[in-house]
């Protein structure tokens, strides 16, 4: 019994070691949905299983095995782990580097190559349909670059190795005559710069006319730049001292590039506006140029103008120079006048409201009427001319005027004025009087009090007519 539950005991034992070592192998395997890639190149370069595949330098998968293809290529299984490198693109390039100088290699792969903004992506590398390696994505060899290690070179240089590489070379016109082509393809793919230099070329072939024509025109546009090396040396110059200056600044640079987009949209509707100020203004400016002779003499004529007032300028000088000592003798004076005002202001304002008052009542065309008519009774016009409605008659006793008989005045009396009918009868008593032939002489005279009394009465009468509504 005991020799029974020992061997069920190491048997549960060996069981739950089975089943960790799968769990830790699936594990370490990635699980059923690892993304694989089947990249073939032309030599592995000792490369094995368990070596690091990189992106830029970091690590996203691991070498899961190295294969030899029926082509005699090596095809190394990629295993990327990180499934933000997935998937690889059709433009995906691969190849084997050297990880220290131990010999330790990895793979540094470029799942895609950059692309500019708003162009559509490559599209994914296509899966193995059948077969043993179904699943996997190739990566062919035209994307694949297997580079020479120094570690070979440097064996190159010894025994026995710097032998073969003497009969290789003696040996490599017959190994080479039939296989150009794979040579040719082999050297193009052992360097990406070939590659590239061959696009340059074919971009060349095809811009060779273009390039013909500027090799003509070149002596056009170089002799006048050797006549001027010596600005242009300058230029150069100055522009590494701006480019010194502008780094410097970048970061205000930098700033004023950021800022620059609202700059412009706010500068939009500006332009609007001066685009519609622009169609405004050019009636006036071509009216503006059809003055322009006269402008032009105007200004030309500004020129004596100037000239003949300089003396006056320096004379305003001297006036201005005087002055300094002049003003400051006035401000005692204008202190005064100052003090003077503050007590007459009560009086200007009640002088100011009587004038108020007498034009809103009509005062002052009441007083040009007044002077009209008094000017219209007091004078007369016949055909000789202007005529005073008086006779002076010089006695030896008194000088006395009477009123003329068939000079009347032609005014008008209201019934409202009252001295009306008192300057109308004086006017008759007067008549009378000087028509009486019983008076002392051959003329009446008459005593100043009596003149004074009429000459009172009628002014009396002509202004109330005068003044009333």
């Amino acid at each position: 019994m005991r020799l029974a539950r020992g061997l069920l005991a190491v048997g549960l034992l060996i069981a739950v070691g089975a089943v960790v070592a799968l769990a830790i192998a699936g594990a370490a395997s990635g699980g059923g949905d690892a993304y694989l890639v089947r990249a073939v190149f032309d030599n592995s370069s000792f490369v094995i299983p368990g070596e690091d595949v990189k992106v830029a330098g970091v690590t996203v998968g691991t070498i899961q095995a190295v294969q030899l293809t029926v082509q005699n290529k090596a095809a190394v299984v990629l295993r990327i782990n990180d499934p933000k490198f997935r998937p690889f693109r059709v433009d995906a390039h691969c190849e084997i580097g050297i990880e220290s100088l131990l010999g330790e290699q990895f793979v540094q792969c470029t799942p895609t190559q950059p692309r500019s903004p708003g162009m559509p992506a490559a599209p994914p590398l296509p899966a193995i349909a059948s077969g043993p390696d179904k699943g996997e994505h190739l990566l062919p060899v035209q994307n694949t670059t297997t580079p020479v290690g120094l570690d070979l070179l440097a064996d190159t240089t010894r025994l026995p190795q710097q032998q073969r590489l003497q009969l290789i070379i003696s040996g490599l016109g017959a190994g080479l005559a039939g296989n150009g082509q794979e040579l040719n393809a082999a050297l193009e793919r052992a360097d990406p710069a070939l590659q590239q230099t061959d696009e340059v070329i074919a971009v060349l072939a095809r811009q060779d006319r273009l390039l013909a024509r500027l090799i003509d025109e070149s002596d056009q546009i170089l002799a006048p730049l050797a006549t001027q090396r010596a600005h242009l040396g300058g230029f150069i110059q100055h522009a590494g001292e701006v480019a010194v200056a502008a780094a410097q600044q970048g970061q205000a640079i930098e700033q004023s590039l950021t800022d620059f987009p609202p700059f412009l949209r706010q500068l939009a509707p500006a332009a609007v506006r001066l685009t519609n100020l622009a169609e405004q203004m050019t009636p006036a400016l071509q009216s503006l140029q059809a003055q322009a002779p006269a402008i032009n003499a105007t200004v030309s004529g500004l020129g004596p103008l100037a000239i003949a007032g300089i003396p006056a300028f320096r004379t305003l000088g001297n006036v201005a120079q005087r002055g300094e000592s002049v003003f400051p003798r006035i401000n005692s004076v204008a202190a005064q006048l100052l003090r003077l005002g503050i007590p007459l202001l009560p009086l200007a304002n009640d002088i100011a409201a009587v004038a108020s008052s007498f034009d809103n009542a009509g005062g002052i065309e009441d007083v040009m009427r007044f002077i009209y008519y008094y000017t219209g009774t007091v004078n007369g016009e016949d055909a000789l001319g202007h005529y005073i409605r008086s006779q002076v008659v010089i006695t030896q006793n008194a000088r006395t005027s009477m009123l003329v008989q068939s000079a009347s005045a032609t005014f008008a009396c209201t019934t409202g004025a009252s001295g009306c009918g008192h300057a109308i009868a004086a006017g008759k008593d007067q008549a009378a009087s000087a028509a009486s032939p019983s008076q002392t002489g051959p003329t009446a005279t008459v005593s100043s009090a009596h003149i004074n009394h009429s000459a009172a009465a009628s002014t009396k009468a002509l202004l109330n007519y005068l003044l009333s509504p």
